[in-house]
């Protein structure tokens, strides 16, 4: 049975996450006390006890979303013997790629913290609050040619474009608010509901290009290796290996499509992936793995008894 890992992304996060694994798992307190230190403040404090407004602020969302992940990846290969290249593909959903790399040692736990700090910053930076917005297209019909001619009808007011391509029945879009707000109109009115989406900066747009900029200048001065299983990439919707091309998709990621619905197809398909588990936070990535790939099992493990069930399964 051919297994691969997902990693959560921005929108998960929840007060309280990771805090049973920290109670039950020296190795995850570990990860949170090596990702404190890596940032010079107290995340896990904000973590298990918010506020949760600043839990979800992007700058700590993305370094906290990470920790969890890499404390369940710890755990796995400390108390269970699971080691990462017990799956034959890895995958996270845009801040969770950085949690994927960092499962498979391509770059360090602390580099991930500190490059995560810096991306959610960046974004923030790149577009003032209010300018921009995102919005989810979610129905039957709300599938990637209406969301993309919805975000045509959104250009002719400013930059709309897909951003995240989920699954069928969930597609967001993203750009200057403006044009949003237009591109909504034109999918309700060609079927799909519209749901304006409560964040801080238009991710995975053109709009993203300044934080781009400073990823690409932080990455270069970061050391990344090969992997130790292969990352299937949201820009390229494929697997790869090699670290220089890894550090350029990083990049191109915070301006492009997170194309979610294309990895999982390939990971079900070419991938020959028959197990998907979820490691982090919340289980957005189990719901659409079971729509994605309906065939194929589906399991999220965030507390020490999701932990527990996989590895006697396994």
């Amino acid at each position: 049975m051919s297994l691969a890992f997902l990693f959560p992304g921005q929108g998960s996060q929840a007060v309280g996450m990771g805090s049973a694994l920290a109670d039950a798992f020296p190795a995850a307190r570990l990860v949170f006390e090596e990702v404190d230190d890596a940032l010079g403040r107290k995340l896990s404090k904000l973590m298990w006890e918010g506020p949760e407004a600043d839990l979800t602020l992007t700058h700590n969302a993305q370094p906290a979303l990470m920790a969890v992940s890499m404390a369940v990846v710890r755990v796995l290969k400390a108390d269970f013997g699971i080691d990462v290249t017990r799956a034959a593909f890895v995958a996270g959903h845009s801040l969770g790629e950085y949690s994927a790399l960092a499962a498979g040692e391509a770059f360090s736990l602390a580099a991930a913290a500190r490059l995560l700090r810096l991306r959610g910053e960046a974004m923030q930076r790149a577009v003032p609050v209010g300018e921009g917005a995102m919005a989810s297209l979610i129905g039957p019909k709300a599938d990637l040619e209406l969301a993309e001619a919805a975000a045509a009808a959104g250009s002719a007011v400013g930059v709309c474009v897909v951003a995240n391509d989920n699954n069928v029945g969930n597609v967001v879009i993203s750009g200057a608010a403006a044009a949003v707000a237009l591109a909504i109109e034109k999918a309700k009115a060609l079927g799909a509901r519209a749901i304006l989406l409560n964040v801080s900066a238009p991710f995975h747009c053109p709009l993203m290009a300044p934080a781009a900029e400073e990823m690409a200048r932080a990455l270069a001065d970061t050391p990344i290796l090969a992997p130790r299983a292969p990352v299937v990439a949201n820009v390229t919707a494929r697997p790869t290996l090699d670290a220089d091309l890894i550090r350029d998709l990083l990049v191109q990621q915070v301006t492009g499509r997170v194309r979610w619905r294309e990895s999982m197809a390939w990971l079900a398909g070419e991938g020959g992936v028959t197990r998907f588990a979820e490691l982090g936070s919340g289980k957005v990535l189990t719901g659409i793995a079971k729509r994605c790939a309906p065939e194929a099992e589906a399991m999220a493990l965030s507390v020490p008894a999701d932990l527990e069930a996989f590895a006697s399964a396994l």
